[in-house]
């Protein structure tokens, strides 16, 4: 038969109100009473349910975590960094992967707001959607903090932490360059997304200063996703003139990318040199030695999960923007071959 405070409050002698302040220590209780209380709970084995406890606060001692892609390990890495900062203030996460859709966005937006969580972290599936802006503005106004991690909202002012993935597009396309490369090519993520849309204007940039033409046949729109990337490289092996280098937006694209290049006998950088976004582990355990863009993710987590706490604790409004910048780690799959 479970203890309630009820059995507490009638075996102490006093009021269900003087229980619960000294369960939840909030009021005065006088020093006797709350002794007493203590030991009668003391003796009943009494265990105050979390739920309980929370309903009781109208909130939980829980944050939410929001990301696009669960199984990539660049935001599983992000959740390590959030879980190592949130373990070390007691904090519980519920973690809802919206699988780059913008339905299931709004649905575990929807759902973390009803389970009174202290805050959200969150990386947006789509920077240009208005109602998902004014959606988190709603969620904002009645105190429940949001943090973004690499991913803008279209009209918002909220905190966040970000990449600086203009610069590392920048560097990557100019590293092929100054190997040899002329002809350049781009597989891009979803275009409804920032780090999508700065990293376009990295590719560009890098054109342009090292007076190289842009060739819109060169730049393939992709969506982050490894079956989109395996088809678009099949389609470049076939092109009569195509890129003799890639950049390749996503880790999800490099393994579909090398899929592809595996199937035709396609040899890196021989045949084709590439450069992808973030690390992948796997590739340096079978030996393949691809050139990447290292992201902080870890440190991203952490920063954020850091800003969110500071943000609950002591109410901070102020709006922080940090942009973190990557690594570009050359393993020589960017060489030019003269072909």
């Amino acid at each position: 038969m479970a203890i309630t405070i009820n059995d507490i409050a009638k075996k102490a002698g006093v009021s269900l109100a003087t229980v619960s302040r000294v369960l939840n220590k909030s009021g005065y209780v006088k020093k006797e009473t709350k002794e007493r209380i203590l030991k009668v709970i003391e003796e009943l084995n009494y265990s105050p349910s979390a739920i309980a406890r929370s309903l009781s606060k109208n909130k939980t001692n829980t944050i939410g975590v929001i990301v696009p892609q669960i199984n990539n390990p660049f935001f599983a890495e992000i959740i390590k960094g959030v879980s190592k900062i949130a373990d070390e203030h007691d904090l519980n996460i519920i973690l809802c992967d919206t699988d780059d859709s913008l339905n299931k966005e709004m649905k575990a937006l929807r759902l973390l707001k009803e389970q009174r969580i202290q805050g959200i972290l969150i990386t947006p599936t789509s920077v240009e959607d208005e109602f998902n802006s004014e959606y988190l503005n709603i969620i904002e106004s009645f105190g429940i903090p949001i943090i973004l991690i690499d991913g803008h909202v279209k009209c918002s002012t909220f905190s966040g932490v970000f990449v600086n993935n203009i610069k590392a597009a920048y560097e990557s396309v100019s590293t092929f360059i100054k190997a040899g490369h002329k002809k350049i090519g781009i597989i891009t993520g979803r275009m409804n997304s920032k780090p999508a849309q700065d990293r376009l204007i990295g590719y560009k940039k890098a054109l342009k200063m090292n007076h190289l033409p842009f060739n819109e046949n060169y730049v393939f729109y992709g969506d982050y996703q490894q079956d989109t990337a395996y088809k678009i490289t099949k389609g470049i092996i076939n092109m009569e003139d195509k890129p003799t280098a890639m950049l390749l937006c996503s880790n999800m694209t490099t393994l579909g990318c090398l899929k592809a290049f595996f199937e035709c006998n396609i040899k890196i950088p021989k045949d084709m040199a590439i450069i992808g976004f973030d690390r992948i582990d796997v590739l340096e355990i079978v030996g393949l030695n691809i050139s990447y863009v290292d992201g902080p993710t870890i440190d991203m987590g952490k920063l954020a999960m850091k800003m969110l706490i500071d943000n609950i604790k002591n109410n901070n409004k102020e709006v922080k923007r940090v942009t973190l910048m990557p690594e570009l780690v050359l393993k020589g799959s960017e060489v030019y071959y003269n072909r």
